[in-house]
């Protein structure tokens, strides 16, 4: 498979999430709300975003301090992280007004303990900053970010756009066939696999990998649902069958 970053739909809405921050009147509402369900492709959309604009990327951790997270901070910018909080805050807040450097923070849900301190200090980089912030986190049955930061109004004001990240659409598994398969993938198989991942972005690389493999086994430089012979493209380990319209 191709090493490759394909911009699906969710990419593209994100990207015009982020453009309508940038060009926000109030400067203090640079946040960004990414949410989705696990397997929509949040995480790699937001690295290959970072990569591509130089922003710092950080997974946020439940152990995570304010001190440590200027720390991660810090050391993303390839600041000094010592000396005492107060000169390690202040060279922060000049390098990010300065540079304009975007902070993305994923898998924001492991920020709310300890009353939100650590959103709290990043609330106050990007008032004195006017840095642009992305904040990721799920929505599922344990997780519900978007109400956790509609509840905090310091918070819900800082955001400017929410960008939910939807499973892939028959649209999106075409275009990921297409970019990432080393052999022809048909449309038939392609159908068959947006019907059988539920557009969950991983199941349908394991399938266009599946789909691979056995196009070399048989020398095919293009492979159809009927070379497949019945065999199952995406596997629910959690069921142990095929994954039938996601999980």
């Amino acid at each position: 498979m191709k090493k490759h970053f394909v911009k699906t739909s969710n990419y593209k809405r994100f990207a015009a999430a982020v453009m309508a921050t940038e060009a926000r009147g109030a400067s203090e509402a640079g946040w960004v709300l990414v949410t989705g369900l696990p397997g929509t492709g949040k995480t790699k959309t937001l690295k290959a975003w970072a990569a591509d604009v130089g922003a710092i990327y950080l997974r946020a951790k439940t152990e995570w301090t304010v001190n440590y997270f200027y720390e991660e901070v810090a050391a993303a910018l390839g600041l000094d992280t010592g000396g005492r909080a107060r000169a390690r805050c202040g060279r922060l807040e000049g390098m990010l007004a300065r540079e304009q450097i975007p902070i993305v923070i994923d898998e924001v849900e492991h920020a709310f303990h300890n009353k939100s301190a650590v959103l709290e200090a990043l609330r106050d980089l990007t008032d004195v900053t006017e840095t642009l912030a992305i904040l990721a986190g799920m929505e599922d049955k344990r997780n519900n970010v978007r109400n956790a930061i509609a509840k905090q109004m310091q918070f819900g004001h800082r955001v400017f756009q929410h960008c939910e990240f939807r499973p892939a659409s028959s649209e999106d598994t075409r275009q990921l066939c297409s970019e990432l398969a080393e052999v022809t993938i048909a449309d038939d198989l392609a159908t068959a696999i947006h019907q059988q991942s539920g557009g969950v972005v991983r199941l349908i690389l394991n399938a266009i990998s599946t789909a691979e493999r056995t196009a070399r086994r048989n020398s095919q430089p293009s492979i159809a649902l009927a070379d497949l012979s019945g065999a199952p493209l995406c596997i629910d380990w959690q069921a142990r069958r095929p994954a039938a319209g996601g999980r």
